[in-house]
């Protein structure tokens, strides 16, 4: 009997699901909003369109933290209801491919197995791709040759730093910056330049729309709360200021890139050299970004084409092409129900 596949990547902000059967990558905000601290409300996009209007006996969260799980029994639940609406209804026996960050603990890599396999998913093996690797084929680089790729992957809450070569990872760093604290930074410059105070999804639609703004030459108009009088107002902030902003966070993304190719071997640091960084997760479009890294490291930056679903695109290549099967792995001493 064949069963289903499934190739889950976990992202702080978004979670994507290939389903092989379909051949689909589904996208959705991982939050859930919780009613009376133990009623499921709302997940995914829905539960998203609530965060931050919510009543107080509604709590919104994502169960996620710095690439890690950080609230298990909610992101079984957020799993087990996507899987199921996956399956049109009904959970059947399936096969898990989930991916993981390199740069963690092997405390924080089982929490991924353990997810699945305590979520009463049905799954008939479970098996762990390295997160990096999974980008990497998801950006059509074939990770199993001799050539060294540097990869950088900027998430909602960390950006993750890898050299790739022979279907395995050389060097990976895991550091705290990513698209939130573009949010927060963002919010803070336009609290000091103009006493407002606006959400942190405000803050990510100016950053999302930063390139269409400059292109048309306007400002990003915002709404928030003035901090003088308290009251509800509109404000027209420019392009300019939150640009600057941004290279602050940028510049640390940058300074951590540099660190890395230091410690390159330099077989590998001629690949690189030659072919470039690619540049995948959602964060890495922000407006200038490409540029600025691509001016400071003096290397050609190669722009994933789907930044949000490159991991998941990955794992679909692990799941359909038995060349890439050997990528994934088990965790030894842990079996599937």
């Amino acid at each position: 009997m064949s069963y289903n596949a499934f190739g889950i990547d976990l992202g702080t902000s978004n979670i994507k699901i290939y389903n092989r059967n379909s051949d689909s990558i589904m996208v959705e905000k991982n939050m859930i909003a919780i009613e009376n601290k133990n009623t499921l409300f709302a997940y995914g996009d829905s539960a998203f369109e609530m965060y931050e209007k919510a009543p107080g006996n509604i709590h919104i969260s994502y169960p996620l933290c710095n690439g890690v799980i950080a609230d298990i029994k909610n992101m079984e639940t957020l799993i087990r209801h996507f899987v199921t609406d996956q399956m049109d209804g009904s959970i059947k026996p399936a096969e898990y491919y989930i991916a993981v960050p390199t740069d963690v603990t092997e405390v924080e890599k089982r929490a991924f197995f353990d997810l699945i396999k305590d979520a009463n998913l049905k799954s008939k093996k479970i098996m762990i791709v390295e997160k990096a690797i999974a980008d990497g084929l998801g950006v059509n680089i074939d990770v199993k040759n001799s050539q060294g790729v540097l990869l950088v992957d900027v998430g909602y809450d960390t950006t993750e730093i890898s050299i790739l070569s022979l279907g395995g990872i050389v060097l990976s760093h895991l550091i705290n910056t990513g698209g939130k604290k573009f949010d927060e930074a963002i919010r803070a410059a336009v609290r000091q330049e103009y006493s407002l105070i606006i959400g942190s999804k405000t803050a990510e639609n100016v950053k999302t729309s930063l390139t269409e703004l400059e292109k048309e030459g306007k400002g990003a108009v915002v709404y928030g709360r003035d901090l003088e009088s308290g009251l509800p107002v509109e404000r027209e902030i420019p392009t300019k200021l939150i640009d600057d902003t941004l290279k602050e966070q940028f510049k640390v993304i940058m300074d951590n890139i540099k660190v890395i190719l230091e410690r390159t071997p330099p077989e590998l640091g001629a690949d690189i050299y030659r072919h470039g960084i690619y540049l995948t997760g959602g964060a890495s479009q922000v407006n200038h970004f490409g540029e600025m890294i691509s001016k400071g490291t003096g290397l050609q930056v190669n722009m994933a084409e789907q930044p949000i679903a490159s991991v998941a695109i990955g794992l679909s290549k692990i799941i359909k092409d038995d060349n890439y099967k050997s990528v994934a792995y088990s965790i030894e001493g842990m079996k599937s129900r």
